[in-house]
């Protein structure tokens, strides 16, 4: 009885054996087909119309363009090591980028999820269970029955859907790695010119205090005047709603400057009003550069992350719908387990009660009222959306780069003029002084000379900054500062 049970044991042994053999040389067969059997459009790039040179002329501005290195730290043409410390700063601590950074962790961790399936999976099993059949259709006696053993399944890639799910994957992690780029440009873009907008309220406060304090000594000479008999009441009364109206401005130039340091320490990761010390002392707006990197469309187009992330997320995409076209074809699994199986423990562990299952499962939808074909058309229509979103992507891109230029090249105009119309102000508030001193002219010559070389003051260190920050956005809209903290 005992070499009975041996035999047996051979023979299913062997048999399996023989099973192996024929299933190995069948997955030989299965993987040579499957290898040249991938269905779904394959991607490839869009091709789309560039400009070969931008539209709008900057003098001076071809020298160094295109260079990389350049605008991988183009803070540093500004020449301002505070400037260049806070964005080190803000590379650092930002929340928005370090959010980016756990999104490109979250896509990779996904990709290796979506890449599992790609191999074969092993379950351990164990049961232990009281069994009793109904008297009608049994015994009705109570049994126990025990259980281990090993499960495995393997579905064959044949029509490549889930090659495609992982290309899908690989350029959702490309996706992410842009739109972490995209992120690294908006802040260091955003650093700069809350930067400038700090310098621009110190300047123009600072602008505005010796203003007042001239617009004082203004007053007190009209009083001196009126005490002597020279002029009248309505010079001092003048003279004093000026002094007040230029007072006013102080105030907002404060609470604006406030306001932008507590944005700034924001933007670097710190509470707000932490910077308040380290910004205290009033500095010169950063003076942009003479030249400019620029270089040609297509070089912006290929440097812009924001446009790279929209262009990954189309060929993703379009991996999708192969993914959903091999939902038309049937799957092959490789199901196999093996284990041990009795009614007693004691003999859970012999050799006799050894149990196996090995062979080959098919699914193949025949009838599901056209929901295949239907989420195909769905994936299709999200290909073509995501073409649209591609291009509208580039032409947003162009327009931001020519209108930047415009506004750096027009803003550097309006400067000059400021520059000149401020000098001639302040000849004329002189001139006006010693006329009315002499009392050659009225005191409201004076108080409108004054009036205009306070605006004109103003508007020039507006003027300023606008052009440095016109160039940070030039910068920006250029993909400037991707690399220089990668």
């Amino acid at each position: 009885m005992r070499q009975s049970i041996k035999e047996k044991s051979r023979e299913s042994v062997l048999r399996v054996g023989r099973l192996g053999v024929k299933w190995m040389f069948g997955l030989c067969v299965v993987f040579s087909l499957s290898a040249c059997m991938t269905v779904g459009p394959d991607y490839v790039q869009p091709e789309t119309s560039k400009p070969a040179q931008w539209i709008a002329g900057v003098d001076e501005s071809s020298e160094g363009g295109g260079d990389p290195q350049a605008l991988a730290q183009w803070w540093s043409t500004l020449n301002d090591p505070l400037l260049t410390g806070l964005i080190g700063r803000a590379v650092r601590g930002n929340l928005d980028l370090k959010q980016a950074e756990a999104r490109v962790r979250e896509a990779r961790a996904r990709r290796g999820i979506v890449r599992a399936n790609q191999f074969p999976t092993l379950d351990a099993n164990g049961a232990v269970q009281l069994r009793r059949s109904s008297p009608s259709t049994g015994t009705g006696k109570e049994s126990d029955f025990f259980s281990v053993g090993f499960d495995s399944a393997w579905e064959l890639d044949l029509f490549g859907g889930i090659r495609r799910s992982v290309e899908a994957a690989d350029a959702g992690i490309e996706e992410q790695i842009e739109n972490f780029h995209a992120v690294m440009v908006s802040l260091t873009a955003e650093v700069a010119l809350n930067y400038v907008e700090i310098r621009s309220f110190q300047t123009r406060l600072s602008i505005a205090e010796a203003n007042r304090a001239a617009q004082t000594e203004t007053l007190e000479i009209a009083r001196a005047r009126f005490e002597s008999g020279l002029t009248t009441g309505l010079d001092v009364e003048q003279a004093d709603f000026n002094l007040h109206q230029t007072s006013a401005q102080i105030p907002a130039f404060r609470s604006g400057l406030a306001q932008a340091k507590n944005r700034l320490s924001v933007l670097i990761g710190e509470s707000p009003g932490q910077l308040g010390q380290e910004l205290s002392a009033s500095k010169p707006i950063p003076v942009s550069p003479i030249q400019i990197v620029l270089g040609i469309p297509a070089e912006t187009l290929r440097r812009r992350p924001d446009v790279r992330a929209v262009e990954r997320a189309l060929a993703a995409q379009t991996a999708r719908v192969g993914v959903a076209t091999a939902d038309l074809y049937p799957r092959f699994t490789l199901l196999g387990s093996i284990g041990l199986e009795s009614f007693s423990s004691g003999s859970l562990f012999q050799s006799d009660n050894r149990a196996f299952l090995l062979g080959p499962a098919l699914n193949w939808p025949i009838f599901n009222a056209g929901a295949i074909r239907r989420n195909i058309a769905v994936q299709s229509a999200l290909q073509e959306q995501a073409l649209i979103t591609y291009e509208a992507a580039v032409l947003s891109a162009l327009q931001e780069v020519e209108n930047a230029l415009i506004a750096y090249g027009e803003e550097q105009l309006r400067r000059d003029a400021l520059v000149k119309a401020s000098e001639a102000a302040g000849r004329a508030v002189n001139l006006a002084m010693d006329r009315y001193r002499s009392g050659l002219v009225a005191f409201q010559t004076v108080l409108d000379s004054q009036r205009s070389l306070l605006s004109l003051q103003d508007q020039l260190a507006a003027s300023e900054a606008e052009v440095t920050s016109n160039l940070i956005r030039l910068y920006k809209a250029l993909g400037g500062g991707v690399d220089a903290f990668i």
